[in-house]
């Protein structure tokens, strides 16, 4: 028996990255969630393997498989950059996709008739969605399917193949989570009928990790934390400095790594922004709240890239609330469920590196302001991003879902 006093469940996850100690600079909400389920459930985790990484082994009490797809050398579709990212900038990695869907389809399918799950777990529609439909249809029973699309495979993956399979996904699976408002009403434009889905965000750990300085603190600086890719915006944030760049002691901290890095350092240097702009580089996430605790203000400029792409979410924001610290955001749709203007941050037009500029100018000038948004940003994280709030949703609607068959 579970703590909670109901049956355990065997749960298969589904996703294309997971943390690999002790390098956890990897976003940690999909391992976040199944240790959390892992507290009562047997949790199993299935995601390519990568260099230097085990096959399998437990963290946190979660079952790890990592599958193979290719010699080590060669297994770099996913992690670093991301895979839609990564296909962007060396398409012919698309030579190496067939194989990866097939590995993972047979990885599937080899767990689910070794071992009952009673759930599965897929985190993105596409591809992990679609494996798990097509591994259960050939594993001799019916695991209950529960999808949670994060932004990339409803927004980054364009073409009639995509919305027919996402719409198939959403029309054969269980239960369907979006992390946004607005990506379940972009999910109901695309697929119509969307009765089985709702709106269900990751988490953040505002309890112990994601916290407000134990003791008072000089806050000074903008910061922005995330991947260096096109959809994060950071062009227009330098853009934006440059227009500020004679405010007294205006400092940047850029935490991140990606394939946008070489082109925003050279966009730095025309600007003349090498002596105010700090490349940190990626810092893991556990590292992370000291940062957030001694930023004036974090920065988060995402915008819509040519291709469609854009944020589902966005938990960067999130953790900075947590923390205290404000923020000034592009108004993007999802992220408005975040962000709140003028009452948890600051909202400017996406793309409008003049208007984050007056933006940022007037948050470092309003030192009330900072204060009145970080105390309303962080009841606000709290109340509605904790994971304690979010892990329960999830073992609820999983506990819910018992095989039909």
């Amino acid at each position: 028996m579970a703590r909670s006093g109901k049956p355990r469940m065997r749960v298969l996850v589904l996703a294309s990255t997971y943390p690999r100690w002790p390098d956890d600079s990897l976003p940690p909400f999909v391992h976040e969630l199944a240790r959390r389920l892992a507290m009562d459930h047997e949790v199993h985790v299935l995601v390519p393997h990568a260099t230097g990484c085990k096959t399998h082994e437990v963290m946190d009490g979660v079952q790890v498989h990592r599958f193979r797809y290719g010699p080590e050398s060669f297994e770099t579709l996913a992690y670093s950059s991301g895979m839609l990212p990564g296909l962007r900038r060396r398409p012919w990695r698309l030579l190496g996709l067939p194989v990866f869907l097939f590995s993972e389809w047979l990885a599937t399918l080899r767990l689910l008739r070794q071992q009952r799950f009673d759930a599965i777990h897929a985190h993105w529609l596409l591809p992990h969605g679609l494996i798990a439909l097509i591994a259960r249809a050939l594993s001799g029973y019916r695991p209950a399917l529960i999808c949670t699309s994060h932004g990339a495979d409803l927004y980054g993956l364009r073409g009639g193949l995509a919305r027919m399979c996402r719409r198939y996904v959403v029309r054969h699976s269980e239960r369907i989570t979006v992390v946004s408002q607005a990506m379940l009403d972009d999910m109901r434009e695309e697929a119509g009928d969307v009765s089985n889905c709702s709106v269900l965000p990751m988490g953040v750990d505002t309890r112990e990790r994601f916290v407000p300085p134990t003791s008072p603190i000089s806050r000074s600086g903008l910061l922005f934390a995330g991947r260096l890719a096109d959809k994060k915006g950071i062009h227009v944030l330098l853009e934006a400095m440059a227009a500020i760049k004679d405010m007294p002691d205006l400092s940047l901290h850029i935490i991140g790594s990606g394939p946008e890095e070489t082109r925003l350092k050279q966009l730095c240097t025309r600007l003349k922004l090498d002596g105010i702009v700090d490349f940190v580089g990626p810092v893991p996430n556990k590292d992370l709240p000291p940062w957030y605790q001694r930023s004036a203000a974090l920065v988060f400029p995402s915008v819509v890239t040519a291709y469609g792409d854009q944020e589902g979410l966005g938990l960067v924001p999130v953790e900075a609330l947590a923390c205290g610290c404000p923020v000034v955001a592009s108004d993007l749709p999802a992220v408005k469920d975040v962000i709140r203007d003028r009452e948890t941050g600051l909202l400017f037009p996406a793309g409008d590196a003049r208007q984050l500029a007056e933006a940022l100018h007037v948050l470092l000038w309003d030192e009330k302001l900072r204060t009145r948004l970080a105390a309303r940003g962080r009841e606000y994280a709290q109340e509605n991003f904790d994971w304690s709030h979010i892990a329960a949703r999830y073992a609820a609607l999983i506990e819910g879902l018992r095989p039909t068959a």
